[in-house]
C-alpha cells in the first residue's frame, strides 16, 4: 500500500466532522466555526505558505491529495482551503516583515476574488488608491485581510493589492447552485490607499523572494491542482455512496434490482476508470512539472499545457461521472435528504468555474496543433 502523507490522514480524519456540518454549511453559506476551528488547527491554510512564515510549501500533488479528501466529506469545505491556500502563496512575493503581519499565525488567511475587473489602480504618493467591487471570494468569512488584482492607471501592469479586511464593504450575494457554504461573496472598497509594499507582483520573479520550486508554479496553475483535487473528492464520494446502496434497490418500473441491471454496471465501471485515471494523470502531471522546476528552474511549455489538461479533464471527468450516476439513482436522487443531490449541485458548480471551463481543451488543442493559443494558461 502507498504510504499516506499526514496531512492527507490529517483530512481524512477529520471527514466526519466535516461531513456532519455540510448540510448546514449550505443553510448558512459559509464553514461553520468548529469545522474553521479544525481547519485552522489541522494547518490546512498553511499548506501553500512559505516555511518563513511557518508554512509547509506542500508538494502540488500532495495538495491535490488533501483537498479531494476534504472535498469528499463536503465540497465548499475542499474549495474554502484550496482557494485560501493559493491566495497564500502570496506570502512568497512579500517583504519578510509583511509576510509574517499577513501569514505569521496560523489564522492569517487571505481572500480574494479573481482578475479581470473593469477597476484600475491610481499611483499616488507612496502607494495607490483604488476602488471597486469584485465577486467570488470564497473563503471570506475566514479571512483577515483581503486582495483585488487591478492595472495601474496608464499601464498595463496588473497589480494585487492587499488590504485589511475591515476597510472592505460586504455584499451578501451568495446564493447559488452548489457550493454554497464557501461564502463566496462580493466586496467592495472605495477610494482605498495602498502603501506600495502591499501592491506586488505575483507570479513572477520581479517581486518572487524565495528560492522554493513551489513559486514557479503560478498561483493559477496551482488552484488548478487544487480544485481538481475538489472535483475528484466529490466524485469519489458520490461513487462511494452509489455503491452502498442496498443491493436489492429497484428503481421505480424497472423488472430487477439496479445491481443486475447491465448499462448501471457499465456505468459503474465506466466511473471508476475515469476516475482513477484522471487522478492519476493530474498526480502525474503535477509531479512532472515539479522534477523539471527542481532540475531547470522552469517548466517547458508543454508541461504547462499538459498540467492544464490534467486539471481540466479531473474536473470534467468528475462531473460527467455524478451525472451519471445521480441520473442512475431515479427518482429519489433528487431529494436533500440523500447523498446525492448535493454533490451534483456542487460538482456542476465546480465545473462552472474558470478552471474547470471546457474552453481548456480548445487552448490545449491550440498549443498541439502548433496555434498561437488565444487563451492564457
Amino acid at each position: 500500500m502507498p504510504t499516506v502523507h499526514p496531512q492527507v490522514q490529517k483530512a481524512r480524519d477529520l471527514a466526519p466532522l466535516i461531513a456532519a456540518a455540510a448540510d448546514e454549511h449550505d443553510r448558512i453559506r459559509e464553514l461553520t466555526k468548529p469545522v474553521v476551528k479544525a481547519l485552522i488547527d489541522g494547518g490546512f491554510f498553511t499548506m501553500l505558505k512559505t516555511k518563513a512564515v511557518g508554512g509547509m510549501e506542500l508538494k502540488p500533488s500532495i495538495f491535490a491529495q488533501v483537498t479531494e479528501a476534504l472535498a469528499y466529506a463536503d465540497g465548499s469545505t475542499g474549495w474554502v482551503v484550496c482557494q485560501s491556500n493559493g491566495c497564500s502563496t502570496t506570502s512568497a512575493y512579500l517583504p519578510p516583515h509583511l509576510a509574517q503581519e499577513l501569514f505569521g499565525k496560523p489564522d492569517g488567511i487571505l481572500a480574494w476574488g479573481p482578475p479581470g475587473s473593469p477597476y484600475e489602480a491610481t499611483p499616488v504618493d507612496g502607494g495607490y488608491r483604488i476602488t471597486g467591487k469584485w465577486r467570488f471570494m470564497s473563503g471570506s468569512q475566514n479571512a483577515t485581510w483581503l486582495g483585488a488584482h487591478l492595472r495601474v492607471a496608464g499601464t498595463k501592469e496588473l497589480k494585487t493589492f492587499l488590504y485589511p479586511k475591515s476597510s472592505a464593504t460586504f455584499h451578501d450575494i451568495w446564493h447559488t447552485l452548489g457550493l454554497r457554504g464557501t461564502a463566496s461573496n462580493e466586496y467592495s472598497v472605495d477610494n482605498l490607499f495602498i502603501p506600495n509594499e502591499r501592491a506586488i507582483y505575483r507570479d513572477g520573479a520581479r517581486d518572487r523572494r524565495s528560492d522554493s520550486p513551489l513559486y514557479r508554479f503560478t498561483s493559477t496553475q496551482l488552484y488548478s491542482i487544487g480544485f481538481g483535487g475538489v472535483a475528484l473528492g466529490i466524485a469519489r464520494a458520490t461513487m462511494d455512496e452509489f455503491l452502498s446502496l442496498p443491493r436489492e434497490k429497484t428503481r421505480l418500473g424497472a423488472g430487477k434490482p439496479m445491481v443486475e441491471n447491465n448499462v448501471i454496471q457499465s456505468h459503474v465501471a465506466q466511473a471508476e476508470a475515469k476516475w482513477r485515471s484522471a487522478r492519476y494523470f493530474l498526480h502525474a502531471a503535477a509531479d512532472e512539472a515539479l522534477e523539471t522546476i527542481e532540475e531547470r528552474g522552469a517548466m517547458d511549455m508543454d508541461q504547462r499545457t499538459r498540467l492544464r489538461l490534467a486539471s481540466t479533464w479531473a474536473i470534467q471527468s468528475s462531473r460527467e461521472i455524478v451525472n451519471t450516476l445521480f441520473h442512475d439513482c431515479g427518482a429519489m436522487a433528487v431529494f436533500e435528504e440523500n447523498p446525492f443531490e448535493r454533490r451534483l449541485r456542487d460538482i456542476d458548480t465546480v465545473a462552472q468555474q474558470g478552471q474547470g471551463r471546457i474552453l481548456h481543451y480548445e487552448t490545449v488543442g491550440q498549443v498541439m496543433l502548433g496555434v498561437a493559443p488565444e487563451n492564457i494558461f
